[in-house]
């Protein structure tokens, strides 16, 4: 329940912030909620280990503040026992974890960047009016008589963007598509004029006009999340900028190490509220040590994946994982 609360504020926060979008580019409703619902993934996948923490830290307070710990160890139940069920939620929410980091958040995220940038610059976003001047771009308008889909019959171009050249073209017909360079014009059985220090003429029975409105490589740049785990894997062995090898390491931590925190947030909540269960003057003080474990915790992995250059840093890190993890279950099961 705490899960889809918080994935929800968090998803709103994103349909906020991102308003801006749907105003200046004209996109329909759908298409924009459908495109901030493509980050609903990452957005659980970044939460999960804090409402792992919230969830136990909750439940084991409640029935230690209403005395059933106290019974059940009078019974003859370790701490250690009274952990398996928290133990066994957070293994099974690391396990969704991994899953959502590893292939559905990779997919998702580029998916996301593809549509976004469909709907800025693709065909998605272009619609051309007949009989009416469409400004495309800052010096860059299209005129067609009829439109059918992406089909135009008698088409004006007028390509003003650089002042040392510019260009006007006539056509009977054109098509508006979409190549991994951006969007394209394709013109045919017309006439061109091309006035810089001297005026060119021309007919043409094809022609082909990339508009330059933006290309894939420049708007999509370098996006970590987008790489598929093992694109990270044969970058991180690439020659490549120190900021991107960085990111690389940084987003491979969070993808495979990150979804053990759940364990470990697990383990050191329940252990720290289960032994001090026992000692009344400072079990109201254990909610509050618990919460201060996790933000030192959190804060150590966050700096440290941070900080990652390499492979050594990697295994590094991964050891102290574990390592935290091994020592809090010690903790746990000694008597």
């Amino acid at each position: 329940m705490l899960l889809l609360i918080l994935t929800g504020l968090a998803w709103t926060m994103q349909i906020m912030s991102m308003m801006k979008f749907l105003l200046n580019y004209g996109i329909n409703f759908g298409s924009f909620i459908g495109l901030t619902a493509l980050l609903i993934p990452f957005i659980v996948s970044i939460i999960i280990p804090f409402v792992t923490f919230i969830a136990v830290i909750y439940v084991y307070n409640k029935i230690i503040s209403d005395n059933e710990v106290s019974v059940m160890m009078a019974s003859g139940l370790s701490p250690a026992q009274l952990a398996k069920p928290a133990i066994w939620f957070a293994g099974v929410l690391t396990a969704l974890n991994l899953i959502l980091n590893i292939w559905i958040v990779p997919l998702s995220q580029n998916y996301f960047y593809d549509t976004q940038w469909n709907l800025r610059y693709g065909l998605a976003h272009l619609k051309l009016q007949e009989s009416a001047f469409t400004n495309i771009a800052d010096g860059l308008v299209v005129y067609v008589d009829k439109v059918s889909g992406h089909d135009m019959s008698q088409v004006m171009l007028s390509d003003s963007r650089n002042p040392k050249t510019e260009l006007v073209i006539f056509a009977e017909t054109g098509k508006l598509v979409t190549t991994p360079k951006g969007l394209s014009i394709v013109m045919e059985n017309g006439s061109l004029q091309a006035r810089s220090d001297n005026m060119v003429t021309g007919t043409f029975k094809n022609f082909d006009m990339d508009l330059n409105v933006a290309t894939r490589e420049n708007s999509n740049s370098f996006r970590v999340r987008r790489l598929t785990t093992q694109e990270l894997v044969d970058y991180s062995n690439m020659e490549i900028l120190p900021k991107h090898k960085k990111m690389i390491f940084n987003e491979f931590s969070n993808r495979l190490l990150m979804p053990f925190m759940n364990l470990i947030l697990a383990v050191v909540c329940a252990t720290i509220l289960l032994k001090t269960s026992v000692l009344r003057r400072r079990a109201s003080l254990s909610p509050a040590a618990a919460v201060l474990a996790m933000a030192v915790l959190m804060t150590l992995y966050m700096t440290s994946a941070n900080m990652l250059a390499d492979w050594g840093d990697f295994y590094i890190l991964a050891i102290g994982i574990f390592g935290c993890l091994l020592l809090a279950m010690v903790i746990l099961y000694k008597k």
